[in-house]
């Protein structure tokens, strides 16, 4: 035996026995047997296993050690007030502006996992900006006899919000200065001219009243459309510069001038308050503008920003600093009084001397703006948790923002950070008791929403084929509570739900006890816009989505305490004294997005409803047709009067009218046989669902099979009827909203919009782009008909 010696050799004793005289025959067998125990596996043991049957009892017959009336139980007692303090003391306690706080992002994660929640931190590399300095100052030309004219500082703004002994993260030495997200850097000077609320049509009445604008700068006040657009309409018009107000006339009865004490001794806007905000077009396209329509990871290319972000300078002021400056506007130009009623409005500084009127300032007064801002591509963070279900195919997204534009930020976002926080924590609780659901729950922690909803615009846009192929709805929660009348804006698919958990949950503001958040709430849902982050999923992807929360009535002495909007005095402390004192809706928002998430995740039939759905989309059907009617007689209704002053105004009309108001008659139509196959297919889903919850025995095992098989059928219509509504080619001009009945307002840009491309072509006067319009509703109103027979 040498090296060259195997170690093992092969010695062959006899020859091979053949076991079948005919390898076809061996093949055959072999294959007959695997295929059989896969059929049985298939047929008859996953149905069996996975087959969610006698839910009130047990909500899984194979993995669930609590019932589905025991989670309902968990989730309702789980959740305190003192841990949504302790856990919004921490969210508030220091700055988390986009991009910014690792530690926040870790602790996030840290706290999941803890409640028992396997969570992960998702990245993308996003353009974003950082404020460096800013400046504001009135200069007033003196003139001084034998020596040259000079320009002396008449009022220098403070751009400071007042440090307030009783609110300890006012002081704060890294508190995040006043600035807008992606406002453009600059340093200007010109005369300025007052623009009212910048919409688009107040704009017209300027020019109309021959206002010079171009190369002036704009004082606009905020409401009435996104701030945004006002910078916007501005840039369009040459001017060079924009600064935008809060004008206490939009805080209802809750000010100054009606009594009420101020922040921090009463419930009335302090006045050195300032709204913090970003002025990216986002009814163009949300998140990160370098990488529209597709994830902003490290290495993709990257798109200019023209047309997607301001290109002048912006700034945003408290009211007490832009009283000087309208002031100086007294006596010069027309006054408010001068023009329309949508002028005229809400007018809240006139107990303080301001006469609102228009200017342009006189020769003698010039605004100096100065915006410095750096722009980087920078780091941003998702934290995402999965509770893995039965069902790897039927999912449920649940989620909330981090990202505030202050240290604050206890109602938005962190109230409902907090609440977020009750949610998992329940849930871990039920899992530490062996609950199982049936359908996998993901949680979110989305970063970059301020900025233009970036965080969860960029994970939608890179798992969108998932998405597209097993997310069920998408819960969204961004502020919980900063007052006590709930509201909620909702796909109609998911109104039924919404119904069922408000019923569940007690009102903290009880007349009657025992009352329910159902008995106070009006009831009424709103349409979905933009502004928070459902957007992507609902107008991008075409998942269902509803987002829900209390705010506060202004308009009722009280019961109202103004929010502080963005501005540092949304701070833990006006949230304990004023905001929700005692964290009481922050418990309530816990339990009933809790209930609403076990509801979907837990029920045996996807508990959607499309009749609903279908008769909401013949009622919008109705509601723009009624737009068409007013272009016919030439009149239009308050609401359309005042919807109006946001948009321009129409050229000369192209098409024909009477042809476009026949053409409806094919959308009632179609949304008629829709609304019959929906109540069709609800009612057999009801007959499903009652089949699921009754206890079949082991022996009937083939109505198992067929049972469990009729199920998953009728869920994935449920689960695929949203995306029936999606175009691919999307909106006209703004092509990443692809949904043909929801999208923000072009004009708008929060506000939600029915057929926003058919009402902003009637709305343009071209009704042969409208009847194309008419046309592309139509094929998925028949599509979404096709898919539910």
């Amino acid at each position: 035996m040498d090296e060259r010696t195997p170690l093992i050799t092969t010695v062959r004793i006899a020859p091979p026995r053949q076991r079948y005289t005919h390898s076809i025959v061996r093949r055959f067998c072999t294959v007959a047997l695997g295929s059989s125990l896969i059929a049985l596996v298939v047929v008859f043991l996953l149905p069996v296993a996975f087959l969610p049957h006698h839910r009130h009892r047990r909500p899984h017959a194979n993995d669930s050690a609590i019932t589905y009336s025991e989670l309902q139980t968990i989730l309702l007692e789980t959740p305190k007030e003192e841990k949504a303090q302790e856990w919004s003391k921490y969210y508030t306690a220091g700055p988390h502006l986009a991009g910014k706080n690792y530690s926040q992002v870790l602790w996030t994660q840290e706290r999941w996992e803890e409640f028992g929640i396997k969570a992960d931190i998702i990245a993308y590399d996003v353009y974003i900006n950082y404020p460096l300095g800013h400046r504001l100052a009135l200069y007033e030309k003196k003139k001084t006899k034998g020596e040259v004219d000079s320009w002396k500082v008449k009022f220098e703004a403070s751009l400071e919000e007042d440090v307030l002994e009783e609110d300890p993260t006012t002081g704060l030495d890294n508190r995040i200065p006043t600035f807008h997200g992606y406002s453009a850097s600059g340093n200007v000077t010109a005369p300025y001219v007052y623009v009212n609320y910048g919409t688009y049509q107040d704009f017209e009445d300027l020019i109309n009243a021959n206002i010079s604008l171009a190369g002036k700068i704009a004082i606009a006040k905020y409401g009435g459309i996104f701030r945004g657009l006002k910078v916007k309409r501005a840039q369009d018009l040459g001017m060079i510069g924009c600064v935008i107000f809060t004008d206490p006339g939009d805080d209802g009865v809750v000010t100054d001038a009606d009594g009420v004490d101020l922040y921090p001794d009463g419930p009335g806007r302090n006045p050195s308050s300032v709204q913090r905000g970003s002025t990216q077009f986002l009814s163009v396209a949300p998140g990160d503008p370098t990488t529209p329509g597709y994830p902003s990871k490290p290495g993709v290319p990257r798109a200019p920003v023209d047309g997607a972000i301001p290109s002048i300078p912006s700034i945003p002021i408290s009211y007490v600093d832009a009283i000087p400056i309208l002031k100086a506007l007294n006596g010069h130009g027309p006054s408010a009084k001068d023009f329309n009623k949508f002028w005229q409005k809400n007018l809240g500084l006139g107990y303080k001397g301001v006469k609102y009127n228009v200017g342009p300032s006189p020769d003698d007064l010039v605004l100096n703006l100065v915006n410095e801002q750096e722009y980087v591509t920078t780091p941003l963070w998702n934290v995402i948790g999965v509770i893995n279900g039965t069902l790897p195919d039927e999912v449920i997204v649940i989620g909330n923002h981090r990202d505030a534009w202050i240290a604050g930020g206890a109602g938005d976002p962190n109230s409902g950070s907090a609440a977020l926080n009750e949610v998992i924590r329940s849930f871990g609780v039920a899992l530490a008791q062996g609950w199982k659901p049936l359908r996998t729950i993901v949680f979110a922690s989305w970063d970059g929403e301020e900025y233009g909803l970036i965080g969860s615009t960029e994970w939608v846009e890179e798992y969108l084929p998932w998405l597209n192929h097993a997310n069920v709805a998408y819960v969204n929660v961004d502020v919980a509570t900063t007052g006590q009348v709930f509201g909620a804006s909702a796909s109609p698919l998911l109104n039924k739900v919404l119904y069922e958990v408000t019923l569940l949950v007690q009102s903290p503001n009880q007349t009657v006890k025992g009352q329910t958040v159902a008995d106070v709430w009006s009831g009424k849902i709103s349409t979905m816009g933009s502004g928070s982050d459902f957007t992507a999923f609902q107008d991008y992807a075409g998942i269902p989505s509803v987002d829900f929360g209390f705010s506060a009535n202004v308009n009722d002495k009280k019961a109202g305490a103004v929010y502080h909007y963005h501005s540092n005095y949304d701070s833990y402390h006006w949230m304990n004294t004023y905001g929700d004192p005692g964290f009481h809706y922050h418990i309530a928002i816990a339990k009933m997005w809790g209930l609403f998430t076990a509801r979907l995740a837990e029920a045996p039939v996807i508990p959607l409803n499309v009749t609903d759905y279908a008769i909401a989309l013949d009622g919008y059907i109705s509601q723009v047709e009624s737009k068409v009617d007013s272009a016919i007689i030439g009149v239009q209704s308050e609401d359309e009067e005042m919807e109006a002053r946001a948009r321009p105004t129409p050229a000369s009309p192209k098409g024909d009218l009477s042809d476009l108001k026949l053409s409806f008659k094919k959308l009632h139509k179609a949304a008629l046989k829709l609304k019959e196959v929906a109540q069709a297919h609800d009612s057999w889903a009801a007959e499903l669902s009652e089949e699921a919850g009754e206890n079949i025995p082991w022996w009937k095992w083939y109505s198992k099979i067929k049972l469990y098989y009729q199920i998953r059928r009728a869920n994935d219509k449920y689960k695929y009827l949203e995306r029936q509504f999606l175009y691919d080619e999307g909106l006209d001009g703004r092509p990443w909203f692809k949904h043909v009945v929801y999208a923000p307002g072009l004009w708008t840009g929060y506000a939600g919009a029915v057929f926003p491309g058919l009402v902003e072509a009637i709305d343009d006067k071209d009704y042969g782009n409208a009847e194309k319009w008419v046309g592309i509703i139509e094929g998925t109103l028949w599509k979404a008909y096709g898919s539910l027979k």
